[in-house]
């Protein structure tokens, strides 16, 4: 079966599986999964499941970045701030959704893949940054969403005072190597409303650079202008 033809199954398949918004849908059918995967998992591209990138991180599955993305409710003209790079799949799937993405990744090896594979995408309206995705983004805050692809053990002080009121943020939270819990929080004016999704199983929200990597707080790459 070829990709194109794989990736139609996906998209049917999340249909299935409860994923109605469409414009969500559409993004994950027009970004090229096979293209933020290892050359030797291409084949596996468009299959409902985790994939190895290296570095101990993984590419979530599809049905996963669909909910995700699901249950921000992106707007147009949203801000949003991504904790976890990763492959740039996700960042790459938000770009298609909202205004501006802001994503951080500790990694820099894997953040330097990501910006190359967005660029060649064409996917102008992404800022990205080398550091620690546990504090956020201080200097950009409030978001209107927030969006977290590693598990923490409890829901991140700095990331929720972030958010704009009536913003979003999606998170697993729970232990290390178990089961976690997905979770959709919604700041109001008198504090914040989380909602369970379901039982998920992401890598550790880990504080901090990698020890073996040259961390440089701050630094980032802007890559341009337009709405999307």
């Amino acid at each position: 079966m070829s990709l194109a033809a794989q990736k139609i199954r996906l998209v049917m398949m999340l249909r299935q599986s409860g994923i109605t918004d469409t414009a969500v849908l559409a993004a994950i059918e027009r970004i090229p999964r096979e293209a933020f995967v290892p050359a030797t998992f291409v084949d596996q591209a468009y299959e409902n499941r985790t994939l190895p990138i290296g570095r101990g991180q993984t590419l979530s599955q599809p049905e996963v970045v669909a909910l995700m993305t699901q249950a921000l409710e992106l707007k147009p003209r949203h801000k949003v701030l991504e904790i976890g790079t990763g492959s740039g799949y996700q960042t790459a799937v938000l770009s298609r959704l909202a205004r501006r993405i802001y994503t951080i990744e500790r990694h820099k090896p894997l953040l330097k893949e990501a910006e190359a594979r967005l660029v060649a995408l064409r996917r102008h309206n992404i800022v990205t940054r080398h550091g620690d995705g546990s504090r956020g983004w201080k200097e950009q805050a409030p978001f209107d969403r927030i969006i977290v692809t590693a598990a923490a053990s409890e829901v991140p002080t700095a990331l929720v005072e972030q958010l704009a009121v009536g913003g979003v943020l999606v998170t697993p939270i729970g232990p290390e190597r178990d089961d976690q819990e997905l979770y959709r929080i919604v700041r109001t004016e008198s504090g914040f409303e989380p909602t369970r999704l379901c039982t998920v199983r992401f890598v550790p929200l880990v504080a901090g650079a990698p020890p073996e990597e040259d961390f440089i707080s701050g630094r980032e790459r802007h890559r341009g202008a337009g709405a999307q």
